[in-house]
């Protein structure tokens, strides 16, 4: 028996790397009586006769695991978003990193398209660099131009397993391919009808990128907060997160409880109004969900 990890799911086979190479392998036949379904990104035990014919044993216990992609054991979440053309948008970015957060994956913020803006629009795109610093995340701002920027992104990459995930149409695909111009990733235009960018990729794979893997399957298509309580909400802000534990009730929501911590913090300027706004959104959506289905 060998071990490796499964780098490529596609039409029931699972593509698990290995020191010696790729081994064609399907899933042992009580893993359906057993719901074990193998996902790219698992660490598995196999045997294979030939390299075109193994059969997975046995999957390792995951440290995470994600809906859309279906993918387990990422360490990080590249969050690509651009400056212009979408418009930047603070709002999705923060929903974005409550679902990073929730699954306890590193974001990466990449900030696009900086080289179009007037230098009104650069400084209020920089504050916005410099409000999700002071939280402890890294933004990268890159330009048009593919070589502009991607080199800062690529130590990021090493020894990690990493999805890319953002606003649509800012051109994820193209990132990877100006971070490896040899993979040429299909991408499509930006649909005008929808508003929205299309995506081509039918299947999850892992592609060796800057000394790390990446899936080349948008992450995170789907942004609602079902798996998500009221109470654990915070926790995905960590500036609210880190002073959280000296509000006076346990399990407090922030909103009209006293002796509030955050709410003090963001009076002092500790906490920004623009996070503490989107906060308030986001927990009134998990309420409202909720209580749809609860009915």
């Amino acid at each position: 028996m060998a071990t490796g990890m499964i780098v490529k799911a596609l039409s029931g086979f699972y593509y698990v790397q290995t020191e010696e190479g790729i081994i064609q392998c399907r899933g042992r036949g009580n893993f359906r009586l057993r719901q074990i379904k193998p996902l790219v990104g698992d660490q598995v035990e196999f045997e294979a006769e030939n390299v075109t014919d193994g059969y997975i044993l046995n999957v390792f216990e995951r440290k995470n695991e994600l809906i859309r992609p279906p993918i387990a054991n990422v360490d990080q979440a590249l969050l690509v978003f651009s400056a212009l053309e979408p418009d930047f948008s603070p709002l999705l970015l923060d929903k974005f990193l409550v679902h990073i957060e929730a699954n306890d994956l590193t974001p990466v913020i990449i900030i696009s398209k900086v080289d179009l803006l007037d230098s009104r629009a650069l400084t209020i795109i920089e504050s916005y660099k410099k409000l999700y610093e002071e939280i402890g995340y890294t933004v990268l701002l890159t330009s048009t131009l593919q070589s502009d920027g991607i080199d800062e992104i690529v130590p990021f990459l090493n020894e990690k397993v990493s999805v890319v995930a953002g606003q649509s149409g800012v051109g994820k695909s193209s990132l990877l391919n100006s971070l490896q111009p040899e993979l040429n990733i299909e991408t499509n235009e930006i649909s005008s009808h929808l508003g929205r960018g299309k995506h081509t990729t039918r299947h999850v794979e892992l592609l060796r990128i800057g000394g790390g893997l990446v899936a080349d399957t948008p992450g995170f298509s789907s942004l609602d907060f079902s798996n998500l309580e009221a109470e654990d909400l915070s926790a995905c802000f960590p500036e609210m997160d880190e002073q959280a534990s000296n509000c006076k009730f346990r399990g407090c929501t922030h909103t009209s409880e006293p002796k509030c911590a955050v709410k003090a913090a963001l009076e002092q300027g500790e906490i920004s109004e623009s996070r503490m706004k989107h906060y308030l959104q986001f927990l009134e959506e998990i309420k409202n969900q909720k209580k749809r289905y609860d009915k």
